[in-house]
């Protein structure tokens, strides 16, 4: 289905053959071998996705409930059918280790459709107050910007409650990692839906992403990516006066009071911050532990991470593949590098592959401690699994610390005494904070403070940045 679909586009309820355009090489970053290649579109082809999805709204927009729930559900079920092929197409794309993608990259894109069917069956889209009714109404056509880290996961939780909500969307998956991305609009297709309430159009930010944030008849962009990229999205979009909703970048801290049980607390630390291979933009990747206890957490550090195996996505037995493209990678190495120049303490990890691996974009997992906020692995945001342990010497400056950063997307804290944890959580400027590493929950609003983002995703707060809000006064 992969190689047939390559070349074509996603439009007006079915695939088109994308015409004269570059192609864009698809990489398997385990191997650095070119695995196919996808069309890269053009302004046209936004034009046209964006017309189809404009001509699908006013129909739409006045489905039933029941009628998008059954959607939804269909959505739901061919997911869960077709789960294996979505994660051997990320492990392909992106290198996520066999293992991960069964366990949490499918399953959580899963949840994301199952979770905006709950929402949507209690949801109240008019309420009344005297003699003035408020109406929630879908705000129209919605361009969804996706990145290559979670590329299946993203795309539901940004189609989901669009769908729900009565939206038709445009598409953009990251060049990246496709091919999720074209597996899902097969998907789509097969649900029944009607022409034009979906479309995909493949291709680069700097060309596709430009012309959805910047067409007029694109009423909201939703952009999960890089800070960067965020800004670029805003300013294209701002001419227009679109709603613009942005998942961006993130500095997480992860406080471990000195009441937390060191033992799990550190392990399962560092197992967080390296998940996905580092790559989460809500990696809690850095660990602010007591200054009298450093001894203890680079040891309990360094035997987690000498644990961690890395190796083939195929093999089950792997719990870490490459890091998912060469820029990224080459990211990664550059700032192990800008640790070592910086005086950090090297624990664990370092420079290159990990032993035995000649080929692909594998890095080692990596541990600096005596970390100062002043340093650039504790500043910018690194997307590998590198993990900064840095130390503090009482609460206050410890809550000090994991708001000294532009971004404000996760955080987490750990502790024996519930009331302390839920104190400092409250102090943290950031839009998620974990306690004592809670079951994820898909209904929990995921967004960040400050240059993390604006708006927020999941659950009925990802459902109400779809929606527009009319009042309607002697109702």
């Amino acid at each position: 289905m992969l190689t047939e679909r390559e070349d074509q586009f996603y439009i007006g309820g079915k695939w088109q053959e994308s015409g004269d355009v570059n192609r864009l090489p698809v990489v398997n970053p385990a191997s650095e071998c070119v695995v196919g290649h996808i069309a890269a579109g053009g302004a046209n082809h936004v034009d046209l996705a964006v017309a189809a999805a404009r001509n699908a709204f006013p129909a739409f927009s006045q489905t039933t409930v029941a009628e998008r729930l059954g959607l939804l559900g269909r959505m739901h079920s061919l997911l869960n059918e077709r789960a294996e092929t979505f994660a051997e197409a990320l492990a392909m794309e992106m290198g996520a280790a066999i293992s991960f993608a069964r366990a949490s990259q499918v399953p959580f894109a899963s949840e994301h459709i199952r979770v905006q069917m709950e929402t949507l069956e209690k949801y109240r889209f008019v309420t009344i107050d005297g003699r003035t009714a408020t109406a929630k109404e879908a705000i129209g056509v919605c361009a969804l910007i996706t990145p290559w880290n979670w590329p299946l996961y993203q795309i539901t939780a940004k189609v989901a409650p669009a769908i729900a909500a009565g939206c038709t969307v445009v598409l953009k998956p990251s060049e990246l990692s496709p091919y999720s991305a074209l597996l899902f609009a097969q998907l789509m297709h097969d649900t029944g839906i009607s022409a034009g309430v979906f479309n995909l159009v493949n291709g680069t930010g700097e060309i596709v992403g430009a012309a959805l944030a910047s067409h007029p008849e694109v009423d909201m962009i939703s952009i999960t990516g890089s800070t960067r990229a965020g800004v670029l999205v805003a300013q294209a979009a701002a001419p227009t006066v679109k709603r613009v909703v942005q998942e961006l970048g993130g500095k997480s801290p992860n406080i471990l009071l000195d009441d937390a049980d060191f033992s799990e607390a550190v392990s399962k630390g560092v197992l967080a911050g390296m998940r996905n291979v580092g790559q989460s933009c809500s990696a809690p990747t850095r660990m602010l532990v007591p200054a009298h206890r450093l001894a203890e957490v680079e040891e309990l550090a360094s035997a987690t991470a000498r644990a961690i195996r890395v190796g083939a996505p195929l093999d089950p037995a792997t719990d870490m593949g490459p890091i998912a493209n060469l820029p990224q990678f080459e990211r990664v190495q550059t700032m192990i590098q800008a640790g070592i120049d910086d005086g950090a303490k090297l624990l664990y990890g370092g420079l290159g592959r990990p032993a035995g691996i000649a080929r692909g974009f594998f890095t080692q997992p990596t541990i600096f401690s005596e970390v100062t906020s002043d340093m650039r692995i504790a500043r910018e945001e690194i997307f590998g699994p590198v993990l900064s342990i840095m130390p503090y010497k009482d609460e206050e400056e410890a809550i000090a610390i994991a708001n000294d950063t532009v971004y404000g997307l996760g955080a987490h804290v750990q502790s024996s005494d519930p009331e302390r944890a839920r104190r400092v959580a409250l102090r943290i400027r950031a839009g998620q904070v974990h306690i004592n590493y809670p079951a994820w929950d898909g209904a929990a609003a995921f967004g960040g403070y400050k240059r993390s983002g604006n708006g927020r995703e999941y659950g009925v707060y990802g459902l109400e940045e779809y929606l527009e809000t009319k009042s309607i006064l002697g109702y």
